[in-house]
């Protein structure tokens, strides 16, 4: 079986249980408690979208891309080169179910510090969760990972 074949598996067959999607959001509401804390300062400018462009890469792991799966509206979106398939304009057109990665980035150059050590702390908790739930660990590029699970046009 090709690895493709097999994450499409392992994110499918996560992405029927309630336990991995509660283990997941759990993590993103801590993940958003600690941002209120910081306050980064977000200009809805997209720049944090546009990957190539602005110089980052986003990484997700399988639990998330199956809570991501279970929840996303629509099967199918049209790539978009340089930037995240779900970039509407200057904001996210998935904002409300968007991955760890995302979450956790912010253009501010004031926070890199906090968002290094919160980014260690949570996908740590992440990680672990895979364990906790039998579920195979795959951290692996965004928009590869979308393309893999044929979500996005290739």
């Amino acid at each position: 079986m090709r690895m493709d074949d097999e994450l499409k598996g392992w994110v499918h067959a996560a992405s029927d249980r309630p336990e991995v999607r509660e283990a997941i959001l759990a993590v993103y509401g801590k993940l958003e408690a600690e941002v209120a804390i910081q306050r980064p300062l977000c200009v809805l400018s997209g720049r944090c979208c546009r990957f190539d462009e602005f110089g980052h890469r986003l990484f997700v792991t399988t639990m998330e891309l199956a809570v991501f799966l279970g929840d996303l509206p629509v099967k199918a979106w049209p790539a978009n080169p340089g930037g995240c398939p779900f970039q509407v304009g200057k904001i996210c057109g998935v904002h409300g179910i968007r991955p760890f990665g995302c979450r956790m980035f912010f253009c501010d150059a004031t926070s890199t510090q906090w968002q290094r050590e919160a980014y260690e702390k949570f996908h740590g908790e992440i990680k672990r969760l895979h364990e906790t739930h039998q579920v195979p660990y795959v951290y692996m590029e965004w928009r590869e990972a979308l393309r893999k699970l044929q979500l996005i046009n290739a």
